[in-house]
């Protein structure tokens, strides 16, 4: 089980871009993987994930590597779905939960969210990818987090971080097991309240961590908050899969769901909609 801990947003934030490369998806910067699987390691990524996950040619390594180098293509079923059903995040407290990338807390910050925070199991993917892609997206924003070209892709490469860091101070990053992370939240002295919206994508996978998760969104989600949970119907290898969580959360008897997208080009995908039986 990996411990938790919070990451501080570097003062100067233009050491958070040094030496990446960014490219453009669904119009949002992202810090090129392959560069980072060259040149990450030592104390840069003192896991030691990036070089297992090469030699093994594995994007899941259990207990050691989750995946988060990645982007996985639920991730973009969910971004499609906030768009479609007009979710909003104005003014709202939102977690992305197994972020990897963080294209999902990117995106609800980009909808004028009043906090974000992300988490995901690995430090290296915190430190390499996922700050720096939040940085390049959202430091040339105004505090207000305002941005006129929301939606298309940056007109030039980020390659500093310019104008206020405002947007950065609604952010706070979180690397460990999920229920090592929401201990640190609960216990913190910092002043925590629960989320609004928790967002995750292709986190049902291992069915050995349904329990983990599960406890994580019932202790971190706010009474009357939702999940969307963006997954694959089934997870061949691995044996998860959307109807066995579905049947997990059933018998705790704590949660109730809905399927609100099923999409069936390749492999049939479904995102769910996660609130507390009692929720209004």
């Amino acid at each position: 089980v990996k411990a938790a801990r919070e990451h501080n947003i570097p003062k100067d934030l233009n050491k958070v871009l040094e030496n990446k490369v960014m490219e453009t998806v669904s119009g949002l910067w992202r810090v090129k993987v392959s560069v980072v699987e060259m040149t990450c390691s030592g104390d840069a990524d003192s896991e030691g994930i990036v070089s297992k996950s090469v030699s093994s040619h594995s994007d899941l390594i259990p207990g050691v590597y989750e995946g988060g180098l990645k982007i996985w293509e639920c991730t973009f079923d969910l971004m499609d779905y906030f768009s479609e059903a007009e979710i909003q995040f104005t003014n709202k407290t939102v977690l992305d939960l197994g972020c990897g990338a963080g294209l999902l807390g990117i995106v609800a910050l980009r909808g004028k969210a009043e906090r974000v925070h992300f988490q995901d199991y690995n430090s290296t993917v915190i430190d390499q990818i996922t700050l720096p892609n939040v940085v390049a997206n959202c430091a040339n924003q105004g505090s207000s987090g305002e941005d006129k070209t929301a939606g298309k892709p940056p007109a030039k490469r980020p390659r500093k971080a310019e104008g206020s860091p405002g947007v950065l101070t609604k952010c706070r990053f979180f690397s460990g097991g999920w229920s090592e992370v929401s201990q640190l939240l609960l216990s913190s002295n910092k002043p925590f309240s629960k989320y609004d919206i928790i967002l995750t994508s292709e986190t049902i996978y291992n069915p050995d961590y349904y329990s983990a998760l599960h406890d994580t969104l019932a202790q971190l989600l706010d009474k009357n908050g939702r999940v969307y949970l963006a997954s694959k119907v089934h997870y061949f290898g691995v044996g998860g899969g959307i109807y066995l969580f579905q049947k997990f959360i059933e018998e705790r008897n704590v949660f109730r769901t809905s399927t609100v997208k099923t999409i069936d080009q390749g492999l049939q995908r479904c995102i769910m909609e996660i609130a507390f039986k009692d929720s209004s």
